[in-house]
């Protein structure tokens, strides 16, 4: 079975580090968000992934051929961003009429996915939350799904879609959202996908649920250092040494000296940290800091950081030297 991901977006929440990269490459526990999606899927059998993508979409292609090149990848554009429905509905050929399954690009869940790939029915992947407003909503019949609703005013229900569907009949998927394109529906300005969800529905298709309890969103500053934190803990990280309070992953050349690092660290290829306090921030890769006290604290890429206290959050190629007393 093939996955499609859809990573075109821009992450305009999580500027300035969305500003010269893709919200999917984001690093998270040592890793790209996109590349916890996709280990996970191949462990749970996906043989092929079709990435849509767009925003910064070359650097996403780049990565996968640098340090994922046994993957099998089909990668589609999608020049337009007009909505969830939309962006599917743009790898119709790439995907054909079997079943698929699709997750977004910027959801990392932790569920049963082989359970879930084996249904003989189509499924969606959602959580009971607080203000169902803020979602796609299903109400249910029994373990049917009786309607999709995006981000109703009042909900029928606070069972959340969470971003993960497999999909048992792509052609009839292609008709709903064909029908959503051309016809120009749209729900808030876009093509939403649960529009398409309930034509089929509607059609007689049907649809259960799967609920899961690991739902880790990267979608700004604090749930992208919280889920550093979950995977981090979650995966057991430790990195051995003085210095080092664990769960922390540091990239293999990065090089750590005179320093306390932890808990909940993350630090990329390449970095240099001397003489620092460090907890609870992801640190990118090939930066430099030195004399720092950072907690809370998100640093982009190629950074030169010295004598900075505190909480900050910088995009790549920023300089910070601190004034000294």
């Amino acid at each position: 079975m093939k996955a499609v991901i859809p990573a075109a977006g821009i992450g305009t929440r999580l500027r300035p580090h969305t500003l010269n990269k893709p919200k999917a490459l984001l690093p998270v526990a040592g890793k790209p968000i996109l590349a916890h999606i996709m280990d996970d899927l191949t462990e749970a059998g996906i043989e092929g992934f079709v990435l849509i993508v767009g925003y910064h979409g070359d650097e996403v292609r780049q990565w996968f051929t640098r340090e994922r090149p046994d993957l099998d990848i089909t990668f589609v554009e999608q020049t337009e961003r007009l909505g969830l429905g939309h962006a599917i509905w743009t790898a119709r050929e790439a995907l054909g009429d079997d079943a698929f399954f699709c997750i977004l690009g910027d959801t990392i869940l932790k569920a049963d996915y082989s359970t879930l790939l084996a249904s003989p029915n189509s499924m969606i992947a959602v959580r009971e939350v607080e203000d169902p407003r803020r979602f796609g909503v299903v109400e249910m019949d029994g373990d049917s799904v009786k309607r999709f609703v995006e981000k109703p005013d009042n909900p029928p229900s606070n069972l959340a879609i969470v971003g993960a569907y497999l999909f048992r009949d792509g052609g009839a998927l292609w008709r709903s959202l064909d029908r959503i394109v051309t016809e120009d529906i749209r729900t808030r300005g876009e093509y939403q996908l649960t529009d398409a969800l309930q034509m089929m529905v509607e059609e007689g298709i049907p649809f259960n649920t799967v609920e899961v309890t690991d739902w880790y969103d990267c979608g700004k500053k604090e749930t992208w250092l919280q889920t550093n934190r979950i995977l981090l803990e979650r995966n057991g990280e430790q990195e051995d040494g003085d210095g080092f309070i664990n769960p922390c992953s540091i990239a293999p050349d990065a090089i750590v000296t005179g320093s306390t690092i932890g808990p909940n660290v993350s630090v990329g290829s390449g970095t240099i940290i001397e003489n620092c306090h460090i907890s609870d921030s992801v640190i990118g890769s090939g930066s430099r800091l030195a004399q720092c006290r950072l907690d809370q604290s998100l640093v982009g890429n190629e950074c030169l950081l010295t004598g900075v206290t505190g909480e900050i959050n910088v995009g790549d190629f920023s300089e910070i030297t601190a004034e000294k007393n």
